[in-house]
């Protein structure tokens, strides 16, 4: 849902040091549309195989599972399940954007413009259910376990640390806070 609550909830800095030796329920989801923005060419486009199929998901999250690791502490991703209906809109809206921002993306190429080109690249891409079956067997062969929720993943994951499954829920968004998540 992406609620901002951030003047609410001042963050505080932590290190890995502060997490060594915890279980951190990760919002996949979340992390997943991290790599796909962030991880590009010059041009905006994501990095890709010899084939054409987008690779800078899994390889965002392979590093950033085993620097968790190195650091001795054990990623849990939680992975949304359907939408609920009252979320239609907001799927709609995204789309309405993600489109948009295709097209100035592409105007920005043929303009030769590649900075704008990167940022509007960031918004026009999204997941694909292949992309999150293929990091759920990646993060299985890793052996990193990973939840599937029955529909949203935050809340899920606030559940989890309810319970004191985990330690904390990890995201960039507030939305675990309203479901009662004690730590984010």
């Amino acid at each position: 849902m992406g609620v901002q609550l951030s003047e609410l909830f001042p963050g505080k800095p932590i290190g890995f040091r502060d997490l060594s030796g915890r279980r951190i329920a990760i919002d996949a989801h979340n992390a997943l549309h991290q790599f796909l923005a962030i991880i590009r060419q010059p041009d905006g486009k994501p990095l890709m195989d010899s084939k054409g199929r987008v690779t800078s998901v899994y390889s965002g999250l392979f590093y950033r599972t085993c620097r968790l690791l190195a650091n001795r502490i054990q990623p849990i991703y939680v992975f949304d399940g359907p939408p609920p209906r009252f979320k239609r809109l907001t799927i709609k809206e995204r789309a309405t954007v993600r489109n948009r921002a295709r097209e100035m993306w592409e105007e920005a190429l043929v303009e030769g413009n590649l900075k704008k080109a990167r940022k509007y690249a960031q918004s026009a891409l999204m997941l694909d259910n292949q992309t999150i079956q293929n990091s759920k067997k990646l993060l299985d062969l890793m052996g990193i376990p990973c939840v599937s929720a029955p529909t949203e993943g935050e809340a899920q994951a606030a559940v989890m640390a309810l319970r004191a499954d985990v330690w904390a829920a990890s995201s960039q968004d507030f939305d675990s806070l309203l479901f009662g998540c004690p730590r984010l």
